[in-house]
């Protein structure tokens, strides 16, 4: 099956949105763990990180 220039598309942006949701996750870990100043912006990034995680599966193409 020949794949089309969309599918390429289609994969960079799960990726793209998988390493977002990562990297998100692990700054809010490295924020909470650093000191008291950083706890909410560590929270928040927690938070996004699983909402984008979350949200790949409603990714649309």
């Amino acid at each position: 099956m020949k794949k089309g220039l969309g599918d390429d598309m289609e994969q960079k942006l799960y990726k793209t949105v998988n390493s977002a949701g990562i990297s998100s996750i692990v700054t809010g870990i490295i924020a909470v763990v650093a000191g008291l100043a950083c706890v909410a912006g560590g929270i928040l990034a927690l938070i996004q990180g699983g909402r984008l995680l979350g949200a790949r599966k409603n990714i649309l193409f």
